[in-house]
């Protein structure tokens, strides 16, 4: 059977990517000089403006105008006529601390709460104390309710979906043609889509490439589309892939010269398909940038990674989906569900039982074991939280069955 899937990515200076830099440089900051800081930063951007607000508890004095400034001239956003200006455009800062009442769930997990109380003695209280482990007396309660996806396939070498896998190494290229000078007249907003044509669920040929880049004022679409072509496509994707079938659509609608938050307005935590999967997986919900490990949406969409790839490195399944889900204040997941789709060694419900032997999905455990407290978040902002060497979330060891 034959079928098509695509996915999408962007580059760094989409506005919606800017956003989601500057809320990590933010959060970067904060934990190099204090790590145990609590950070929920959002950013909005359009127009010449540049709103950052959201709630941070911290120890440490951060100059956030400057990081918000440095940010955009590191991405090579210079122009207020064609996108915005780092040394002209305006920054507001509107920041609080974190709220007392989230607080109060994650300083000190239910489970700690429990165990130093007396319980009544009814049906309820028997079957929450006898589900609590030290684990979870020791950690921190989860920063909010809400579930958490992670994925794995062996059809890549990062065992990532092929068409978020191209689409990624595709958008990264385009950067770093521009940066490079290779194609000096490109500009740092950009969009790139792949479709991916299976047969029988294992990946065979490209059938669609998409790019649509920011360029400069009088630059000739024709050589555009060569430049493209031969110093972008051509340098990324492996020929055998590509076909006399295969389509181009390079800057289809002619002219791209009015982008990031001029041409449309830029917000943290709107390109969370592309973060994660590329649609190839089911998604949670919740947002990456700006967050500290405390926020299970970020920290356990990394920790459920790190075991669906493990899962799949390990022979047990090739290809694994994990939802983890948690309730806000508790440290305990509520629930843990798999599915290999029929391709797993072992049965799904054996792979739940080594999960829970090999790995402490509490938040403290989470962050111990990933090492989530140091300034490392800059790293995944751009071109997938996934899939990316250095990170924590992608080693691979060796799992206790």
């Amino acid at each position: 059977m034959k079928k098509l899937f695509t996915s999408e990515s962007v580059t760094e200076g989409h506005p919606d990517k800017l956003c989601d830099y500057i809320s990590d440089n933010i959060l970067d900051a904060f934990l190099k000089k204090d790590s145990k800081s609590r950070v929920a930063c959002e950013c909005v951007a359009g127009k010449g403006l540049v709103l950052v607000t959201g709630e941070i508890s911290s120890n440490a004095e951060v100059n956030i105008e400057k990081i918000v400034r440095d940010t955009i001239k590191e991405i090579g956003y210079t122009d207020e006529n064609t996108d915005i200006s780092y040394e002209k455009c305006k920054v507001i800062v509107n920041i609080s601390k974190q709220s007392a009442d989230i607080a109060l769930g994650v300083n000190k997990s239910f489970e700690s709460k429990v165990n130093n109380s007396n319980m009544t003695d009814d049906e309820n209280s028997k079957k929450i104390d006898s589900s609590i482990n030290e684990e979870a007396i020791n950690s921190e309660g989860a920063g909010d309710q809400g579930m958490v996806f992670g994925f794995a396939t062996d059809e890549t070498e990062n065992f990532m979906p092929m068409p978020i896998n191209l689409s990624h190494k595709l958008s990264k290229r385009l950067a770093d043609v521009r940066k490079n000078g290779e194609i000096p007249y490109l500009r740092p907003d950009g969009k790139v889509q792949v479709t991916v044509e299976y047969e029988n669920d294992k990946p065979v040929r490209i059938d669609t490439i998409v790019v649509s880049t920011q360029h400069e004022e009088n630059v000739d679409l024709q050589i555009l589309k060569k430049d493209i072509k031969e110093k972008v496509i051509n340098s990324v994707i492996d020929e055998k892939l590509l076909d006399v079938n295969t389509k181009y659509f390079i800057n289809p609608t002619g002219r791209f010269v009015i982008g990031g938050p001029l041409g449309d307005t830029g917000l943290t935590g709107r390109k969370i398909i592309v973060d994660t999967y590329g649609g190839f997986s089911r998604h949670g919900g919740g947002a990456f940038s700006g967050k500290d490990a405390t926020k299970v949406d970020r920290s356990g969409s990394y920790m459920a990674r790190f075991i669906a790839k493990n899962i799949v490195a390990n022979g047990l399944a090739k290809k694994c989906e994990i939802q983890i889900s948690y309730a806000i204040g508790v440290a305990k997941p509520v629930s843990i569900f798999v599915d290999t789709f029929g391709t797993g060694s072992v049965s799904d419900e054996e792979i739940v039982k080594i999960i829970e032997k090999n790995f402490d999905l509490t938040p403290r455990g989470i962050i111990d074991c990933l090492d989530l407290e140091k300034p490392i978040y800059t790293k995944s902002t751009n071109y997938g939280h996934f899939g990316k060497d250095g990170l924590t979330w992608e080693q691979i060891i060796k799992l206790k069955k």
